[in-house]
């Protein structure tokens, strides 16, 4: 049985690929960060009880800022498959936290290259590392492949910079089978609620039920080759079983901006996105990424992978999924009462009535 270990694995892209590595006999061993609250929505689904014999999904603490920890887990667990999806991902954030993104986003690839080969796996293990296009930024080509020169307009692209040469770095210098995913935007119903695709589903289910009455967002030109995660996810895993390592640019070779992303999943249901949706220049970007078009042909070529989802067949599944949501808080909002049971002592049984709590008419989008 191949043994995997996944770093953020509780993202988007860490839970897809979970699921597809235990459909495929995996055991998978995902990283996780300490937390007072439960981060693990996104796989909770797949997760069982350590304890129950034939469990094949196991979570360790650690960090992407401790090297000493990561290096302890490789030791202890001698991975065949690494992939290493974790990292500060929020390309407008990383404006706002450019030292933490460029630690944990950059040297945190480092510190894990160097546990791999501290523990003396460096020739055994298979290493997948997660590049975007962003590194493309200011484009030098249209489509951007392979070959395309590097141009990073955020401190988050600089970062993966660093990432993406340091994997090709330690490939070169010691033979280590690690390649790179230029990955072009991918989303889907698990995509985190403050990027762009995301905010646009959600506040059109919830202006569509009366729960929201506007949408800020940022440059509404901007545009992407937008594809879904879980297309994305197999063509990581397909880099991984290759007999040589290499880069590849995985994306779906047709762009879309974020106005024609809001007509899209607005006509959805039925309503007119310039009704709802204002402009906001604290969204923007210092430094803007105008367009973005992969041409993943290599991929074609040598992995055999190709997106699966269109666009219109992605933007139909956020938008059903956030309209699933979208109704289930209309309905808590429109219960009457929640019946509330009280501790049974000698001198009160049953329960009580307890007025629930209204929410906010408005949602703050980030």
């Amino acid at each position: 049985m191949k043994r995997a270990f996944v770093t953020g694995i509780t993202g988007q892209d860490g839970s897809y690929l979970a699921e597809l590595l235990l459909a495929k006999g995996y055991e998978v061993h995902g990283m996780i960060r300490r937390s007072s609250s439960f981060n693990t929505q996104r796989i909770d689904h797949l997760y069982q009880d350590p304890h129950i014999m034939g469990v094949k999904l196991f979570l360790h603490y650690g960090d992407l800022a401790d090297a000493v920890r990561m290096t302890k887990l490789m030791y202890e667990l001698k991975p065949d498959e690494i992939y290493h999806l974790g990292a500060q991902s929020h390309v407008r954030v990383s404006f706002d936290i450019p030292d933490y993104t460029g630690d944990v986003t950059g040297m945190g690839t480092i510190r894990l290259l160097e546990a791999i080969r501290e523990s003396g796996l460096g020739k055994k293990v298979r290493f997948y590392q997660a590049s975007s296009s962003e590194l493309y930024g200011k484009v030098q080509e249209t489509p951007q492949r392979e070959t395309t020169p590097f141009y990073p307009r955020s401190p988050y692209a600089c970062a993966k910079l660093y990432a993406y040469w340091a994997t090709v770095n330690y490939r070169e210098a010691y033979n280590m089978h690690a390649s790179n995913g230029i990955l072009f935007n991918h989303e889907s119903p698990r995509r985190g609620p403050t990027f762009v695709t995301r905010k646009i589903t959600m506040a059109a289910a919830r202006i569509k039920l009366g729960l929201q009455n506007r949408l800020f967002l940022g440059n509404l030109d901007a545009k992407r080759d937008w594809g879904f995660a879980g297309d994305y996810v197999e063509a990581m895993w397909r880099m991984v079983q290759q007999d040589q390592p290499g880069d590849y640019v995985i994306a779906t070779g047709e762009t879309h901006s974020v106005r024609e992303f809001c007509e899209e999943a607005f006509g959805l249901v039925g309503l007119d996105w310039k009704d709802y949706v204002r402009h906001d220049a604290r969204y923007e970007r210092p430094s803007e990424v105008d367009l973005l078009l992969g041409d993943p042909s290599k991929a074609r070529r040598v992995l055999g992978w190709k997106p699966r989802v269109t666009f219109k067949e992605l933007t139909r599944m956020m938008m059903e999924a956030d309209l699933k949501l979208a109704r289930q808080e209309l309905a808590i909002q429109h219960s009457e009462s929640i019946e509330v049971p009280l501790m049974m002592t000698p001198k009160s049984k049953g329960s009580q009535k307890v007025a629930p709590t209204k929410k906010s008419q408005k949602t703050k989008v980030k």
